[in-house]
């Protein structure tokens, strides 16, 4: 699944996190200012130990977990009067999160401002969730009571049932030597999310677009006006490169929103993955795109948006007016790198990390390709001749697209498949489609197909011709997809897992392996046949997840290290299935605060949490029959690094 949008804490226990102090290394304190009758300023203070920081409320997405406030009873007994206001902070990049992380050193300072609506109101309880680090990481809650009157504070009790009380019970463990679960540190690979893979994504998306017929003719024509209307050969490059800068800033300008704003970001985008109805958007989305390239209809911006935008860059001149005359090229071309944008917006969201960090960089790639020609031609002006001349090759670059977009628009209906455990978009079924979608690729370029576009038939190219036997070649490679035997790894993560398969299967587990998806089941089991247990947090739609399978578990030697030696147990974090009715409970916190698991994807994800302090998928842990916990947890890593983990476990049992 989007690996991007969820990420991995670590934390050690509190022997080991608290070793160098025996004090907690935040000490918290309150303060109440009466401003009025009714208005009233809650402050919290904190002095945090020396070498340790607290996150802000507004550290970057997709780093470490940021302070969180929850007012009881606000908008009920009183109001908000304006954000929640911090002390001053540090931000620095995070080489682990790839982003800028915001902090507070020594000490920090919350302050609220409230206006009671019910004057009767004696009391405000906040509660505020935090992460403090230093070598290590370690979530914390704190509850603060301020009473406005002076008096006592009156302890509110949530309570729930006597059968909710069992049940959260049994969700906690009594692991045995925890302190392994962060003991080591244990290689890992990035996978494909990797800032520069993503850069390289939008740069090759940018490329393309230069060789669609909405932006290829602009090249010649720009840039022989720059160097032929700037007076001189130097301003004319210098005016080139101006241009060239602009269109590179502002893609970037385009992905800000995603940073800026939380209900663009993290509401919509890091839910991408697990979200069954934003698939379903996306798939309608990338399909309408195909139907654009494929010349059934234009995706245009207002034309009047472009006169607007040449109108200023006539009238402004200098530099102002090379800003717009990169504004323009960008609305005019829309129709063509429009699309080409959407592929990289849904690249984004089924990659690893911050979405709205993946999209910056993504955009920053696909500027710089768009931008590049633009200034390499103006400082090498004859390599103009070697440009080929614009023609029908264009327009067999949007309709290949558009086949490109038909096949990424099926992963995020495979995904909403395999969350809404639907069961209609079977592995086979999957590849059939692309097979399907890739024989009529083979067709077009052959010059058998034909779409709206396309003009007289003419002599095939040696360039298209080989692009056809590509295509035809990797029909071939997909219809091994369909046989038991061969699991496509290099499309590892993309089609669904074998095991969901239109076949009778001997295991719904992957590559056929005997697995529990339940954990009292597979515990029972270990102990029966004394075998250690492979805990396999996963997801239906976690990518790096079916990577790990695919790539890693298929792997002889791991494969019969995990299935002559181990019991698995893989529980699905984000499947949506309802709990049968007596299984649901509500989950109540140390701090009071009460959660109501009613899936089972929420019943792993809060036992994921409670006994392993993690969030993120796939993550693997070894555990005895006993509940002994082996060595170090591992997540999404490499084949080698795996094998040598799984032994290690087994060597520590012994």
């Amino acid at each position: 699944m989007i690996k991007n949008i969820l990420i991995f804490l670590t934390f050690f226990n509190v022997f080991l996190a608290f070793s160098q102090t025996d004090e907690e290394p935040v000490l918290w304190e309150q303060e109440l200012n009466k401003i009025s009758d009714t208005e009233f300023e809650l402050i919290i203070k904190a002095d945090i130990f020396k070498d340790w920081h607290v996150y802000s409320q507004h550290t970057a997405e997709g780093g470490s977990q940021p302070s969180e406030f929850v007012f009881e009873k606000a908008n009920q007994d009183y109001e908000l009067i304006g954000a929640t206001t911090e002390s001053e902070t540090t931000t620095e990049y995070s080489d682990i999160f790839e982003v800028d992380e915001t902090y507070f050193k020594e000490k920090l300072v919350f302050t609220q401002k409230i206006k009671l609506i019910n004057p009767a109101t004696t009391q405000v309880n906040v509660l505020l969730y935090y992460q403090v680090c230093k070598d290590v990481c370690i979530p914390g809650e704190q509850e603060f009571i301020f009473a406005l009157d002076g008096g006592p504070v009156n302890l509110e009790e949530k309570t729930v049932d006597e059968r909710s009380i069992i049940l959260s019970e049994e969700l906690i463990l009594d692991l045995k030597n925890k302190e392994k679960l962060t003991e080591g540190t244990v290689d890992s690979v990035s996978g494909s999310s990797g800032l520069f893979m993503i850069f390289g994504l939008g740069f090759l998306g940018g490329l393309i677009a230069l060789l669609t017929p909405c932006v290829f003719p602009m090249i010649p024509l720009t840039v022989s006006f720059f160097t032929k209307q700037s007076g001189t050969k130097s301003k004319g490059i210098t005016n080139a490169i101006l241009y060239g800068f602009f269109i590179v800033l502002i893609y970037f300008l385009l992905s800000l929103p995603f940073h800026l704003f939380d209900s663009v970001d993290s509401q919509i985008l890091n839910t991408i993955a697990t979200n069954v109805w934003l698939n379903i958007v996306f798939f309608a989305i990338f399909v309408f795109f195909a139907f654009s390239f494929f010349g059934y209809y234009e995706l245009t911006l207002p034309s009047s948006w472009a006169n607007k935008m040449d109108n200023a860059s006539s009238k402004a001149g200098g530099v102002l007016g090379i800003f717009f005359m990169a504004v323009t090229l960008a609305i005019v071309s829309f129709s063509c790198t429009g699309p080409i944008l959407g592929g990289l917006l849904g690249s984004t969201a089924l990659a690893d990390g911050d979405v709205a960090t993946n999209l910056s960089t993504g955009m920053l790639g696909f500027g710089t390709a768009l931008a590049l020609p633009f200034a390499l031609f103006a400082l090498f002006p004859a390599w103009l001749n070697s440009l080929p001349k614009s023609g029908g090759w264009m327009t067999t670059v949007k309709v290949v697209l558009g086949f490109l977009e038909l096949a990424l628009a099926l992963k995020f209906l495979s995904n909403a498949d395999l969350v809404g455990n639907w069961g209609f978009l079977k592995r086979e079924l999957f590849i059939g489609i692309w097979i399907v979608l890739f024989i009529l690729l083979t067709l077009y370029l052959f010059g058998i197909l034909r779409f709206p576009h396309d003009g007289p038939k003419q002599k095939l190219s040696g360039i298209r011709k080989t692009l056809a036997f590509v295509s035809a070649g990797f029909v071939l490679y997909l219809g091994l997809g369909l046989t038991k035997t061969t699991n496509l790894k290099l499309l590892s993560g993309f089609p669904p897992p074998e095991f969901y398969s239109v076949f009778e299967q001997e295991s719904d587990c992957p590559l056929g392996l005997n697995c529990f998806k339940d954990f009292e089941d597979g515990v029972a089991y270990a102990k029966e046949v004394h075998k250690p247990i492979l805990l396999d947090f996963t997801g239906w739609a976690c990518v790096n997840c079916r990577k790990m399978e695919e790539n890693v578990w298929s792997d002889p030697e791991v494969f019969k290290l995990i299935n002559d030696n181990y019991i698995l147990i893989s529980l699905y974090i984000d499947d949506r299935k309802a709990l049968p009715e007596l299984e649901q409970f509500d989950f109540k916190y140390e701090t009071g605060r009460v959660k109501h698991i009613e899936t089972v994807g929420q019943k792993w994800g809060t036992f994921q949490t409670l006994n392993f302090n993690a969030a993120s998928q796939p993550y693997y842990v070894l555990l005895s029959p006993e509940l002994e916990v082996l060595n170090t947890s591992i997540q999404y890593t490499d084949t080698e690094t795996y094998k040598v983990w799984l032994q290690e476990g087994l060597d520590n049992l012994k």
